[in-house]
């Protein structure tokens, strides 16, 4: 986009060129990102939050030119004092809003797992914790 100014003590016109439009997020800052290798935390030794929280997200990034096969996702769940019940979920989405977010894949294991899921066409990701009975020092992260 450019606009016209005009300078009052040169009474000279410049074209000036503006920058590009950043998306608007609803938190305060832009998620981070993450390229191949990288290990993002969603819960880092954290207490277990209410039912139903998202930890952090992470954006995906995509690169002009090259085909989208997918990504292979690693997720891992590591508890300080094992659950006797839990539920966390790996979720994606094209857009960071909240109503986007879709399960790809799901965990109950009460003594932590990992997990990988091939082929995953989303551009943020994130763990939720769902629900769970006991349990302390949750981790939960992912590497692509």
């Amino acid at each position: 986009m450019q606009g016209c100014a005009r300078s009052q003590s040169t009474a000279k016109s410049s074209r000036v060129t503006k920058g590009a439009k950043m998306p608007s997020y609803q938190n305060v800052n832009p998620p981070l990102s993450l390229f191949s290798g990288d290990v993002g935390f969603s819960f880092n030794n954290e207490t277990f939050p209410a039912a139903n929280t998202a930890g952090s997200q992470f954006a995906l990034p995509s690169f002009t030119g090259l085909p989208d096969s997918g990504t292979a996702v690693r997720w891992q769940t590591i508890f300080g004092t094992a659950p006797t019940a839990v539920n966390l979920v790996l979720q994606g989405a094209m857009a960071d809003i909240d109503a986007e977010y879709q399960t790809i894949d799901t965990t109950t294991a009460t003594t932590g797992e990992a997990r990988t899921v091939a082929s995953v066409q989303a551009k943020f990701l994130r763990i939720k914790f769902v629900s769970s009975t006991g349990g302390t020092g949750l981790t939960a992260k992912l590497m692509v």
